[in-house]
């Protein structure tokens, strides 16, 4: 199957779905049409790098918080009150702690910071080179390693610096939140008093932190999808491609939304499609092993007779 070319220009043939026939059949095309071992490893390791230091996973229900288990237990006041009289212990002394070793743990901890972001540095630069490699490799349909890494360093710098400096952007809008919010309610726990007046500056600045997080993760999403491709087809500063991808942005911006959104929808699709996919062997396999091992010791204790009979 031949793979059509997307819609182009303004207007209504602009869709969030009609992507997804062409995106799928170059899956199948790249990765299928022949298997290729080796070049599942050439785009596998660029896929790697476009994703390295980048956290996945997804988010648990009110069941992954400890001490919650689904039902209401009746001793629950008790129990924070208990908590909370061990939690004022453990800050009293581990305060004495950092004022009496004040001397090693700061510098130890300064030492801790500048590793720390050295290797975020690294990771990010990486990751920014992965971006283009990775991208080469679909709209190419190749599995090239050098080239790339050659053929876009420039870019992938300039999209370095752009990323480092939104990432010191946020940590500097962002931190400050954090730690008000958490000395807020430190206050309110060290004095035992849940008011109104204690609970709105939390709730103020939870908020504020949610909108710019927010903000600062459209700004990625679309520095991601479309801002790269665009360096990618054009070449120039980050910056630059980011002034003509705001036009179109702006003139489209209904349209940007519903991406988004079904973006929204996609991830959890693809979520599950991956949990069927990859999980469901392993959790078969899991299952089935156990089973067959008992199974060993005689026909009473083999779940798979009733199966065979």
């Amino acid at each position: 199957m031949t793979i059509q070319p997307l819609p182009t220009g303004r207007g209504p043939e602009i869709s969030v779905t009609v992507a997804i026939e062409p995106a799928y059949e170059r899956v199948k095309q790249m990765l299928f049409r022949p298997f290729n071992l080796g070049k599942w490893i050439g785009i596998g390791f660029c896929a790697w790098l476009a994703g390295l230091g980048e956290a996945g996973g997804g988010g648990g229900g009110f069941n992954g918080f400890p001490g919650f288990n689904g039902n209401y237990n009746y001793n629950t006041h008790h129990n924070n009150g208990q908590t909370l009289a061990d939690f004022r212990h453990f800050y009293f002394q581990a305060k004495d702690y950092v004022l009496e070793n004040i001397g090693w743990i700061v510098p130890v901890a300064a030492i801790l910071v500048v590793l720390a972001t050295g290797l975020w540095l690294l990771l990010l630069w990486l990751n920014c080179r992965g971006k283009f490699m990775f991208l080469h490799c679909v709209a190419r349909e190749v599995a090239e390693v050098e080239v790339p890494w050659a053929k876009f360093a420039r870019p992938a710098n300039s999209l370095f610096r752009f990323r480092v400096v939104v990432g010191l952007a946020g940590l500097v809008l962002l931190l400050p939140l954090l730690v008000f919010m958490a000395v807020l309610i430190l206050q309110m726990v060290l004095a035992q008093e849940v008011s109104f007046a204690r609970v709105l500056p939390v709730v103020g600045l939870g908020a504020g932190f949610f909108v710019l997080s927010l903000a600062f993760a459209l700004v990625r999403k679309f520095l991601v999808d479309f801002v790269v491709p665009i360096m990618f087809l054009r070449g120039g500063s980050c910056l630059s491609v980011w002034g003509e991808f705001f036009g179109l942005l702006t003139a489209n911006f209904w349209k940007f939304v519903l991406y988004v959104l079904f973006q929204l929808v996609l991830s959890t699709a693809i979520g599950m499609v991956v949990a069927m996919v990859v999980l469901l062997p392993v959790l078969v396999f899991k299952r089935a092993y156990p089973a067959y091992y008992l199974a060993q010791y005689g026909e009473r204790f083999d779940v798979f007779a009733a199966g065979r009979g």
